[in-house]
């Protein structure tokens, strides 16, 4: 095969991950999300933006909160899971233009001055970092358990702000018990990979 990467570690980020629906009740550790973002932040991003935004629900009060703003099927395993993250699309993200792109921080305001386009890339950009994020869950030996099912404005005005755009929910610790789904199908190469 012609991937340098090392097999076992090709199976943990992707071949044999899946989003998990149980977690153990081992805590995740400021550490181990510290290290994880510190892992990811180097994932590109347009114009080095990073406007990916990561909120941890710690406390019970705010994860009973954030419990009720999600869909049904998501309740009782976001309620259950040791560390829930909130991931957002900072739309001023432009701000730090100046120290995340020196070498040309005029693009603060040449491409970024309004706000449309700066929530498209935001959305973009920050989702490309959401997927960065679960790769480097795994990557600490934990599993992610992504989701969309939820009350998005209501997560905004619970837990963010005008500027933030929730983009998504990650369930995060040990897998528990039976914590896989089957894995799905993928397509082929073939069906995929043009070439023109």
């Amino acid at each position: 095969m012609s991937l340098v990467l090392d097999p076992a570690a090709q199976d943990l980020l992707f071949r044999e991950a899946r989003t998990a629906n149980t977690f153990t009740d081992e805590p995740v550790t400021e550490e181990q999300v510290q290290a994880i973002y510190d892992l990811v932040k180097y994932g590109p991003t347009a114009f080095n933006q990073s406007p990916l935004r990561i909120t941890l629900v710690r406390s019970p009060e705010a994860r009973e909160r954030l419990v009720g703003l999600m869909a049904e099927g998501n309740q009782a395993k976001t309620a259950a899971a040791p560390l829930v993250a909130i991931l957002s699309a900072d739309n001023e993200f432009h701000e730090e233009l100046p120290a995340l792109f020196p070498h040309f921080p005029q693009a603060k305001d040449v491409f970024f001055g309004e706000r449309p386009v700066r929530e498209s890339a935001a959305a973009m950009n920050a989702t490309l970092q959401a997927a960065y994020f679960i790769i480097g869950v795994r990557a600490a030996g934990l599993a992610a358990g992504p989701m969309t099912g939820l009350d998005f404005e209501g997560v905004r005005k619970e837990f963010l702000d005008d500027d933030h755009t929730p983009l998504m929910v990650v369930n995060i610790g040990k897998p528990g018990p039976d914590a896989w789904f089957p894995r799905s199908p993928r397509l082929a190469y073939e069906d995929v990979v043009t070439t023109v």
